[in-house]
């Protein structure tokens, strides 16, 4: 799926590829998710006035309280989901602005993201359908318990913090599947969770900074 929109100046394709430089300089090896990231326009997902600092490894306002995360930790995450294997089905809480969905998009069959506000789900919705993203689902709910519809999933990625580690959720990952999500409160940690046939092996990666798990709709 080939997502290519031209841009000028620090929008344009030519800034895309410096950005897919800096994270293989970071040491994202996985050659499908870096596609993915040049592939998806990421000044789009962000106000008009942040563009120019689209492809910057820093994570932008994108009001609401949200924010979109940086690069390094887009691709990060997606691959330790993906782990060097094609994706089925996943997973995503907090959709936000939609750019993590638009890279799952290229690298799975089928997304399904939820976003609990609203007025993010349905910019989300629109945009991911003017780039004709056709495989992925939007849903406006409560994420903290996951979706059912769907389930079970091959990966579940979390762009929020939970305090804790869902049950739920692990009970929505299919044998064989991974969940990346950051997990507490003051201080965040990236954890992979893999289901195997004999339960759930819980990894914590690196530290991280997110903004907050929240229960409800807005």
């Amino acid at each position: 799926m080939n997502l290519q929109h031209a841009g000028i100046g620090m929008t344009s394709p030519r800034t895309r590829a410096r950005m897919v430089d800096r994270l293989r300089a970071q040491a994202i090896r996985d050659e499908t998710v870096l596609a993915a990231m040049n592939s998806v326009p990421r000044h789009l997902f962000v106000d008009e006035a942040l563009a120019g600092r689209a492809y910057d490894d820093v994570s932008l306002p994108i009001n609401y309280g949200q924010t979109i995360s940086q690069p390094y930790i887009v691709a990060r995450m997606t691959e330790v989901l993906r782990n060097g294997k094609q994706l089925g089905k996943v997973l995503e809480v907090g959709t936000g602005c939609g750019y993590q969905a638009a890279v799952l998009s290229q690298v799975a069959q089928q997304v399904y993201s939820v976003e609990r506000i609203l007025p993010l789900h349905e910019r989300a919705r629109k945009l991911l359908r003017e780039l004709k993203i056709r495989n992925v689902v939007l849903r406006h709910a409560d994420g903290t318990s996951g979706l059912t519809e769907g389930a079970p999933f091959d990966g579940i990625i979390m762009a929020c913090a939970a305090p804790a580690l869902s049950e739920a959720l692990k009970g929505q990952l299919a044998v064989g599947g991974r969940m990346v999500l950051p997990v507490g409160t003051q201080e965040q940690f990236l954890y992979l969770v893999e289901r195997t046939e004999n339960g759930f092996k819980e990894t914590r990666l690196e530290a991280v900074k997110f903004v907050p798990l929240l229960a409800g709709m807005a």
